[in-house]
């Protein structure tokens, strides 16, 4: 048993060299990369991490109601962990994004790395190159043509216009130039819609329908997220009726049981959750199999930094799809690059020729450079086991304060009821 001593969270934000401006969020430059990064820390003196999207400090009291649920908890008991993280959601906090940390902690003491420890091996991954922004068709044509000489063999490009037509045009010249060499998947961002700056294009059954007839015509590999997201009924006709893969599922927060729904339906053919946001390693992995089992395609969605790369990349290795198809490699120069993308790591993923060779160390396969850390991030929480007492003795009193330390002692802080 390795019991959790000490928890910090730490707020990043890694500055771009140039703004980027991401198709999903129309008239928003984004200047930095901005995640929060929680720190865990066991007895054993093993430390796991992880990290969360994030806007500006929405966090900010997440710790006070994580710590009293986590602390003297075994790190390694991962059924407990998600019990834990279940608790928390009860009162609208989403904590998920925290669970790889504690696989990063049991694969460390066990010496293996997170797919290992899942029943996956060690194998070259191949990866798209996924782009970010929404450009000219002129311009797209260039920057897919650039990817191709670094040597991916696929991309994804985005669509985001109000026009339909302006967006089949910009398909057309890619597929024109570039189609003959690389398999190319399209995003048109649909699932969840952000206005919080400009408008955005709202689609239907009827104009997804019409751009799926014109991505087959063009031979695209893939559409991406061309309904809502819970617009359930009208993905399953739209995944019945296109004569391309329709894929999505990325950002769907109610992890494993909304996830179950969908692929029992067939809402896609290609699911594509993303662990840091859909639930967590553990329930991601029972997504892969019920895919496997309902003859559907299991890929992760990976854009949102270094650290949720890291998991989701151990999760294309565990899942039993690697090489089925490619792994999202966000990619979008001169803003978004590996050196900022993966700002907290030691060492950075870098393709070689479109391909990863993946990490042999440990848990997920990373280390933190603690300099940069210093740098980019701010700690705004850290709680141990006297910080716990002394929190616990101002928010309830010393009397109830003790009694509740009594029933923790009595019933067992690592007890796992049903």
């Amino acid at each position: 048993m390795s019991k959790i001593k000490c928890i910090e969270m730490y707020h990043v934000r890694i500055p771009l060299d140039t703004p980027f401006y991401p198709s999903w969020i129309p008239g928003y430059p984004s200047i930095d990369n901005r995640f929060d990064l929680v720190r865990i820390i066991t007895d054993s003196g093993v430390e796991g991490f992880s990290a969360g999207p994030a806007i500006a400090s929405e966090r900010k009291g997440l710790g006070y109601l994580i710590a009293p649920y986590l602390i003297d908890v075994d790190a390694t008991d991962m059924k407990l962990i998600q019990q834990r993280l279940r608790e928390v959601s009860y009162l609208g906090v989403r904590a998920n994004w925290m669970e790889p940390a504690f696989w990063d902690i049991k694969g460390k003491l066990e010496n293996k790395p997170v797919y290992e420890l899942l029943g996956g091996k060690a194998e070259p991954v191949e990866l798209y190159a996924s782009t970010g922004e929404v450009k000219s068709p002129e311009a797209r044509v260039e920057e897919v043509r650039q990817r191709y000489e670094e040597g991916f063999k696929s991309v994804k490009i985005r669509v985001h216009d109000f026009e339909i037509e302006n967006d089949i045009r910009q398909v057309e010249a890619v597929a024109k130039a570039m189609g003959d060499k690389m398999k190319i998947g399209v995003d048109a961002n649909q699932a969840w819609r952000v206005t919080i700056v400009s408008d955005a294009p709202l689609w239907d059954l009827d104009r997804a329908k019409k751009f799926a007839d014109a991505c087959a015509d063009l031979g695209v590999a893939w559409l991406e997220e061309p309904l809502p997201m819970d617009a359930y009924e009208d993905q399953i006709a739209l995944s019945a009726y296109s004569r391309v893969p329709i894929s999505g599922g990325e950002i769907h927060t109610n992890g494993l049981p909304e996830l179950k729904m969908m692929i029992e339906r067939k809402c896609y053919n290609i699911f594509q959750p993303d662990a840091i946001m859909t639930g967590g390693i553990a329930q991601t992995m029972e997504v892969a199999r019920l895919c496997r089992e309902h003859h559907l395609i299991y890929t992760p969605h990976t854009w949102t930094n270094g650290i949720g790369f890291a998991v989701n990349l151990q999760m294309m290795l565990a899942g039993g799809f690697n090489g089925v198809k490619p792994l999202e490699y966000p990619l979008n120069p001169p803003s978004w690059i590996v050196e900022k993308r993966d700002g907290l790591l030691q060492e950075k993923f870098h393709h070689d020729h479109g391909m990863l060779h993946p990490p042999k160390k440990p848990g997920l396969g990373f280390e933190i450079d603690f300099k940069e850390l210093k740098k980019y991030g701010k700690r705004f929480f850290r709680m141990g086991r006297i910080g716990l007492k002394i929190y616990a003795v101002r928010d309830k009193g010393l009397k109830t304060a003790l009694e509740i330390d009594r029933n923790r002692k009595k019933y067992g802080v690592n007890a796992n009821k049903k």
